[in-house]
């Protein structure tokens, strides 16, 4: 008589922690995005301010060169319009490699839930053979 009651244990005590995973997988899921939420803020701050840091550092450019009397015409100028280039080029860069770790961090957040519905399968499983072989034992 015992042991359906250990079966019975077996199957609610592998139901409870299936559970459990799948919550664990969507509370992962909801921190991972919420990270790449407060990253994309994050980003969006730095840009801003590098921005305005290339922005000074332009005008204080123009402002040197016409303090010193030289025009913006010609090679000055050339060299503003490459150092804008690059600046440009920077920013891409690193707006790229921000946006690819927000997107693997969303992917983090999908895989969360999807090992924890199989971890919960598993464990459904793993529980469903504990109580059948519990039950097994009891008409030995």
């Amino acid at each position: 008589m015992a042991l359906p009651i250990f079966a019975i244990l077996a199957a609610t005590s592998a139901a409870v922690s299936a559970y459990g995973q799948v919550q664990a997988g969507k509370a992962q899921k909801a921190a991972l995005k919420e990270q790449a939420k407060q990253e994309e803020l994050a980003a969006e701050s730095q840009e801003l301010a590098r921005r305005q840091e290339l922005n000074r550092a332009l005008a204080a450019n123009v402002a040197a060169l016409s303090t010193a009397g030289i025009s913006g015409e010609g090679t000055p100028a050339s060299l503003a319009l490459e150092s804008a280039k690059q600046a440009g080029l920077s920013e891409m860069t690193i707006d790229l490699s921000e946006r690819l770790r927000r997107a693997s961090l969303q992917r983090q957040a999908k895989q969360a839930t999807q090992t924890a519905g199989l971890a919960a399968v598993s464990t459904l499983i793993g529980g469903s053979i504990k109580a059948q072989q519990l039950m097994g034992e009891e008409g030995d």
